[in-house]
């Protein structure tokens, strides 16, 4: 069986989770390979509601290890809480989740310094999340960051937060005018950190080779979108990570002969949280009306999501990129009520059709989209069992987006529940990933 990487293909917010949730059960090892608590992923079982941000999807559905590998940055007062939160729903986490040493650690500070770096923009801003993720990664750059393991040694912790904070606090009292930090307290907060998480940390790079050498069948749970990736997204307007399949490499340390096939992940439509180029964002009623169907609000932030119709230059910029095996559609069912749905084909930039993602957000920004338009379904497919229960326009619907893509399409949502998820086994047994 092949190992497979899940990973978003537009803006994130794709529902990744749930896949991931979904697919689990036939993997033995899940693995999130970058971004920190900025991603927020909804998995729903049974009416039961989990929003993971650090810890893996695939902790919910009993995969046997669930693995935070290094090239993430992790607040650990939030992981503390998080693990605190699935082990009173009954999670066992006890040689089942593994972080790595060499992941980087999120400081009060670097939320901070998130917070007033967005302030000082002003209209320029970003539009973070201001859970300190930029920073975080600026301080790895800058190779003045401390990582998870730092955490096994109070000694030598105290020592390097008072560095750290001290550094800092030249710079927000000088450039911020704001009152300095307090490093002991940094520091004592940190020191508790340990003591819960110490007993999970480990050399998660050597565990993973170790275990995909012996065919243990590992599954790489994606963070945030393609269209904020650092290199290849919607620049300046994109996160501090590689959301793209490159970032499994650095993220984890496996050579690629481990990654197997690429599933990619896309709603039916399209949202956007933050600022940047949207080229389908629809700002009027039918924009409110995918929102307040669809519950579009950040999981992470609860900021309303942007929303619009599906852009197939993304995705198949997306597709491009990564190297998609496959497509997973997501929230098929917040269309049931569309009687005609657009779906983007081309971009019109100064009068000329445009096939592909510009670099230059300026010029993004000025793309206006070229539709087709769908004959909608106007059917309800919540309550749909099979791929082959689904109303003819939605099938259509689908099979169009797959022919545009040149992609198929094994996996279908029809609602937020991990049973209302419509799976093609004949497709997904092409993928070489079915348990």
């Amino acid at each position: 069986m092949s190992n497979l990487v899940v990973l978003g293909a537009q803006w994130g917010d794709e529902g990744k989770g749930k896949l991931v949730d979904l697919l689990a059960p036939g993997f033995d090892i899940v693995v999130r390979y970058q971004g920190g608590a900025n991603a927020g992923h909804t998995v729903v079982v049974e009416g039961e509601k989990y929003i993971l941000h650090q810890v893996p999807s695939g902790i919910i559905a009993g995969a046997p290890v669930s693995v935070v590998a290094n090239g993430t940055v992790i607040d650990p007062e939030g992981l503390v809480a998080e693990l605190d939160e699935l082990q009173a729903k009954g999670i066992e986490l006890d040689n089942r989740f593994l972080l790595s040493d060499r992941a980087q650690i999120v400081m009060p500070y670097h939320r901070s310094i998130d917070l007033l770096g967005e302030e000082s923009r002003g209209r320029a801003s970003i539009g973070t999340t201001g859970r300190g993720i930029g920073p975080a990664y600026e301080s790895k750059i800058a190779r003045e960051g401390l990582r998870i393991g730092d955490l096994r040694n109070l000694k030598t912790l105290r020592d390097k937060v008072f560095t750290c904070v001290g550094r800092i606090n030249d710079l927000i009292v000088s450039l911020y005018s704001e009152e300095p930090l307090n490093a002991e307290e940094i520091y004592e907060s940190l020191a508790r950190s340990s003591e819960r998480l110490t007993p999970y940390i480990s050399d998660a790079s050597q565990f993973l080779f170790e275990q995909a050498s012996s065919g243990k069948r590992l599954i790489f749970e994606g963070a945030q979108g393609t269209m904020l990736d650092i290199d290849h997204g919607t620049y300046p307007y994109v996160t501090s990570s590689n959301t793209t399949i490159g970032g499994v490499i650095a993220g984890t340390g496996l050579p690629p002969r481990f990654i197997g096939s690429v599933m990619g992940v896309a709603k039916a439509y399209c949202t956007r949280v933050g600022k940047g180029p949207f080229p389908t964002e629809e700002k009027g009623s039918a924009g409110e009306k995918i929102r307040e169907i669809g519950a579009e609000f950040g999981a992470t932030t609860g900021r309303p999501r942007r929303c619009g119709w599906f852009d197939a230059v993304a995705v198949g910029y997306a597709a491009r990129v990564n190297g998609f095996d496959a497509l997973a559609i997501t929230k098929l069912d917040v269309l049931d009520q569309s009687s005609e749905i657009p779906v983007c084909v081309a971009y019109e930039l100064d009068g000329k059709r445009v096939e592909m993602v510009p670099a230059s957000v300026e010029d993004y920004n000025r793309c206006q989209p070229v539709y087709e338009t769908v004959q909608g379904w106007s059917e309800d497919t919540t309550g749909i069992g099979s791929y082959d229960e689904l109303p003819g326009g939605a099938k259509r619907y689908v099979d169009y987006l797959s022919r545009l893509l040149d992609l198929p399409v094994p996996i279908i949502s029809v609602g937020p529940e991990r049973s209302q998820a419509l799976i093609r086994g004949e497709l997904i047994r092409e993928l070489n990933v079915s348990g």
